[in-house]
C-alpha cells in the first residue's frame, strides 16, 4: 500500500471541508492567510489518521470528517505560531505566513484557525454524531491544545539547559508533537462509535507513533541529506538542541569528549568541522543508533496496540502508517 497516495486520497475530502469552513472569513487578507498553509502541500497525516481510525473501529469518513478538519486547523495554527516564535522564513517550501503578510495578520490567522477548529466540531451534523461524541471530541482537542503549549514552553526552557534528562525530553516531544497525533486517532475512535477501551487504545497508538515521529526527525537531521531534508544536515547541533541523540551522547561520554561536545552544543557559531566532530561523538557513543532503536520500539508497540481492532483495510492502513513514520525521509 502506497501510504503517500492513500494520504492524498483522504486529504481531498479534508481540504474541501476546510475550504468550505474558512470561506466565510472576512476580510479577505485574513481568509487568505488562514487558508494559506492548508493548501501548501502538507501530507495531512493527522486528519487522515482521524478518518482512518474512524473506519477501523466501524465508523465512516462522514462521521469524523469535521473532526478531522478541526485537527488539521489546530496543527496549522501551531505551525503559524511556531514560525513566528522561531522567526523561520519558510514552511513547506513556501514563505511562512508572517513573511507573506506580517506578524499581526499571521497571529490573527492562527487564532482564527484555533477558534474555527472548535466551531467546526460543534457544528457537526447531529444526525451523524451524538452530543456525547461531540463533547468528548471537544475535550480531546482542547486537551491536546494545552499540551502543545506546554510542550512548546518546555522546549523553549531547554534552550539554555544541557542537563535535560531523557524522560524530560520524551515528555516534551509527546506534548509538542505526539499529543495532537494521539488526539487525532482518539477523535476518530470517538466519532466512529468505539467503546472506551478501544478509544483509549487508539489514543495510545497515536501517542506512540507521535513519539516515533519526532525521534525520527532527530535522526533525519543527522542521517538524511540536505536536498531531501530541506535544511542543512546537523542543524540541530548548530542550534545546540537537546535532542534524544545529544542527551544520550552527553550521558554516555566522559572527560575530554564530554567537554568538547558541550562546547559545540553551547557555541552559536559552529564550523562544519565542529558539527562533524559532534557527529563523530554521537556515533562513537552509539547515540544515533540508540535513537533509531527507541523509535523502532515505539512503532512496534503502536502496532501491538492495533491487535484490539478487527482485521480490515483501515486497520492495515494504521499498520502501514506506523511504519511510514520511520520510512519517511523528510
Amino acid at each position: 500500500m502506497d501510504v503517500i497516495e492513500e494520504l492524498g486520497n483522504y486529504s481531498i475530502d479534508i481540504s474541501k471541508t476546510i475550504e468550505e469552513e474558512l470561506s466565510c472569513i472576512v476580510p479577505n487578507n485574513l481568509q487568505e492567510a488562514s487558508i494559506y498553509l492548508t493548501k501548501a502541500g502538507g501530507k495531512m497525516l493527522r486528519p487522515a489518521l482521524t478518518l482512518i481510525t474512524s473506519e477501523a473501529v466501524g465508523g465512516s469518513r462522514d462521521n469524523s470528517l469535521k473532526s478531522a478538519a478541526a485537527i488539521e486547523l489546530i496543527h496549522t495554527f501551531s505551525l503559524i505560531h511556531d514560525d513566528i516564535m522561531d522567526d523561520d522564513d519558510m514552511r513547506r517550501e513556501k514563505p511562512a505566513v508572517h513573511k507573506v503578510w506580517d506578524e499581526n495578520v499571521a497571529i490573527l490567522a492562527g487564532d482564527t484557525l484555533f477558534s474555527k477548529a472548535f466551531e467546526i466540531i460543534m457544528n457537526s451534523d447531529p444526525e451523524k454524531n451524538t452530543p456525547t461524541q461531540l463533547s468528548q471530541t471537544l475535550a480531546t482537542v482542547a486537551d491536546a491544545c494545552v499540551k502543545i503549549c506546554e510542550g512548546q514552553a518546555s522546549d523553549m526552557s531547554f534552550e539554555d539547559r544541557y542537563d535535560v534528562s531523557e524522560d524530560e525530553y520524551l515528555d516534551m516531544i509527546f506534548k509538542k508533537t505526539g499529543a495532537l497525533i494521539a488526539a487525532a486517532s482518539k477523535a476518530g475512535a470517538i466519532m466512529g462509535g468505539a467503546n472506551q477501551e478501544v478509544i483509549d487504545a487508539m489514543y495510545d497508538y497515536g501517542r506512540l507513533i507521535g513519539l516515533a515521529f519526532q525521534i525520527q526527525d532527530d535522526y533525519l537531521d543527522l542521517a538524511s541529506d540536505e536536498e531531501t531534508l530541506g535544511k542543512p544536515i546537523g542543524s540541530d547541533i548548530a542550534k545546540g538542541k537537546m535532542t534524544i541523540i545529544a542527551i544520550k551522547a552527553l550521558a554516555a561520554c566522559e572527560g575530554e569528549d564530554n567537554k568538547k561536545l558541550l562546547e559545540i552544543l553551547k557555541d552559536d557559531n559552529n564550523s562544519q568541522e565542529d558539527i562533524d566532530m559532534a557527529l563523530d561523538l554521537f556515533n562513537k557513543y552509539g547515540a544515533i543508533e540508540y535513537a533509531k532503536n527507541v523509535a523502532l520500539e515505539n512503532v512496534a508497540s503502536a502496532k501491538k496496540v492495533l491487535e484490539i481492532l478487527p482485521d480490515s483495510e483501515s486497520k492495515q492502513m494504521l499498520f502501514d502508517l506506523a511504519d511510514f513514520v520511520l520510512e519517511r525521509h523528510s
